[in-house]
């Protein structure tokens, strides 16, 4: 991130330096009459970049956000699946599987989404939990096919479920990039900026466009500052898909 900021820093300081020698050798002449039209031209280029940043942070942070309600559905799903496979495991494998499913849905709930809507990392407990129904699945050496083959099913959304926790995890400590932020608001700040370098005749109208272009661009970086945040927030996902399969958890 620094070396990009020295480079911005860089090339607009070169960019002012062309500006001054161009004014200091070769000053208007007399008969010739300022160009407003470029200073026009270079506001409208100020607004069409900063859509773009605007754009892309925006995709950014819905893809974010989606991925992280896809794993946490895909989660709590094979959760689900986990626990009624069980019932054609035998026992005690099948009251175990049961117990640690509804054990790893408490713990989700309870534990790890008031962690998550903090910001702060998830403890090894899930993992514990996630181990322990792994080492319930073993059968007896006298396992019917039917059973071994629900153990086999077992196993495979077992491994369903660590990817979808690992991908929630990795949401947690996901987020928008400093520099896209950096250009959020020096973006932001240029474009309103330019408005107050025209004349309008009214003043009343003046005031409206500032107000409107200020409003909502302010509404966009704070929506972007929701959607950057998947557990946090109005925008937040919930732990939805988990009560809804376990609504005792």
């Amino acid at each position: 991130m620094t070396e990009t900021l020295v480079i911005c820093a860089g090339v607009a300081l070169l960019a002012a330096a062309v500006v001054l020698l161009k004014h200091r050798f070769r000053p208007l002449a007399e008969d010739e009459e300022p160009r407003e039209d470029v200073a026009e031209y270079i506001a409208m280029m100020v607004g069409v970049l900063y859509a773009l940043i605007l754009g892309l942070s925006l995709v950014s942070v819905w893809d974010a956000r989606s991925g992280a309600s896809d794993h946490v559905a895909t989660e709590a799903s094979a959760v689900h699946q986990v626990r009624l496979l069980a019932a054609s495991l035998p026992e005690p494998q099948a009251s175990e599987v049961r117990s640690g499913t509804d054990a790893y849905a408490r713990h989700v709930i309870d534990v790890e989404w008031p962690a998550m809507a903090a910001g702060q990392p998830l403890g090894p407990e899930g993992w514990r939990l996630l181990d322990r129904l792994r080492a319930a699945d073993r059968l007896p050496d006298d396992a019917t096919p039917a059973q071994q083959a629900a153990a086999q099913e077992v196993l495979a959304q077992l491994s369903t479920l660590d990817d979808a926790r690992r991908g929630r995890e990795g949401d947690i400590g996901g987020g928008l990039s400093p520099i896209l932020w950096l250009g959020l608001i020096i973006g932001g700040v240029l474009t309103v900026a330019f408005m107050f370098m025209f004349g309008v005749e009214r003043s009343v109208t003046h005031v409206v466009m500032v107000m409107g272009l200020s409003a909502l661009i302010t509404f966009l970086v704070l929506l972007i500052h929701q959607l950057d945040q998947p557990f946090n927030g109005i925008l937040a996902v919930d732990a939805t898909p988990f009560s809804r399969y376990f609504p005792s958890a």
